[in-house]
């Protein structure tokens, strides 16, 4: 078992032998093999013992903390990646304006082109006009004003742009009536396909990072996402490949196979503008997930990267998660190398 969640509000953990035991209230709620373990993942209030963080120090495995709403917070820090020559060439490069620009327009063409090819399955399967026109859109963007673009601040104009494009039509891949999307809004989500949309996007971004690390990068020196701090620009950056075809397509299958019902989700009013601290965050937040839903979820995100796809520079089909490793070990080489160019993967429809 590679990957574990644990979602149980006020659990914490205790090391027993060779597995975890997950306890609440004195009690055993679940039991996790420690053997093969590499990445553990504790959703909301979940606590553990001085033995637990010794085991996942001492096994490098790596452990995220996520917010009950999803929210990166944290990450147990194991020793940074050796590869030093690696990183001194992520510095000198991303540092050069024209290099930075020109990786943030292939990896913004990235995003576009699979928005556009998802745009384009979802209108043959729905034949839905609008769709196809808001693909067509898209596609203009790449053509006329994203290709060539040297200048950052309108390679990011242009992302956004598309974004829009692609938002304002997602509603209408939505195929069942109790869910509905009137456009993308987050921190905080607002509805519950925001929050479902934003709950896959943290998972897939942290995914990512943990691959951008693998390879021996920095995760917070990227190009289309500004240095900003505590915040994983590369991370930010080399996700946005995924966010349609993988995070989007989870979402809307969910939704429309009818997974999920309005009941599952607990609903608040308008959030306050400001909160005064976490306490007050996790009372007013304006939806979430209840964790036997949650729990739901993340089986079905895990059943996805475990899915299997072809990678063509391999020749052969790979896991999900082992491409977006892949892709981060991709873009390190043209780091390395200025006569390799990266490419995003896309999907073919």
């Amino acid at each position: 078992m590679e990957a574990v969640y644990v979602l149980e509000p006020g659990a914490y953990l205790r090391r027993e032998g060779s597995a975890i035991r997950v306890c609440k209230q004195q009690k055993e709620i679940d039991r996790i093999p420690a053997q093969g373990l590499k990445r553990l993942v504790l959703i909301g209030y979940v606590s553990m013992t001085g033995g637990i963080v010794d085991f996942l120090i001492k096994n490098r495995v790596e452990t995220v903390f996520m917010t009950a709403t999803g929210r990166y917070r944290a990450r147990l820090g194991i020793d940074e990646h050796r590869h030093v020559a690696l990183r001194r060439d992520q510095y000198l490069q991303l540092s050069h304006s024209a290099f930075a620009a020109g990786a943030a327009r292939i990896i913004v063409n990235g995003k576009l082109e699979n928005m556009r090819l998802f745009l384009l399955n979802r209108a043959r399967a729905y034949d839905a006009p609008a769709l196809r026109q808001a693909a067509a859109q898209i596609r203009s963007i790449q053509a006329t004003g994203l290709a060539g673009e040297s200048n950052l601040e309108r390679v990011r104009g242009f992302e956004g742009a598309a974004t829009r494009i692609y938002f304002s039509v997602f509603g209408r891949m939505i195929q069942n009536a109790d869910f509905v999307f009137n456009g993308r809004n987050r921190r905080p989500p607002l509805d519950p396909v925001n929050a479902l949309l934003s709950f896959v996007y943290t998972l897939l971004t942290n995914e990512v990072l943990s691959a951008i690390k693998a390879v021996g990068l920095d995760p917070y020196m990227g190009s289309l996402h500004d240095i900003s701090y505590g915040r994983p620009s590369l991370a930010c950056d080399l996700v946005e490949e995924y966010r349609s075809f993988l995070g989007d397509r989870m979402v809307l299958g969910i939704i429309n196979r009818r997974m999920l019902n309005p009941d599952d989700f607990i609903r608040r009013g308008p959030p306050p503008k400001n909160f005064v601290d976490e306490a007050e965050m996790k009372a007013k937040r304006p939806v979430e997930m209840k964790p036997a839903v949650m729990r739901t979820f993340i089986d079905a995100y895990e059943a996805m990267m475990n899915r299997r796809i072809l990678y063509p520079p391999d020749g052969k089909k790979i896991r999900y998660r082992h491409l977006l490793h892949r892709q981060a070990a991709a873009f390190a080489a043209v780091l390395q190398d200025e006569k390799k160019d990266y490419q995003p993967f896309t999907w073919s429809i």
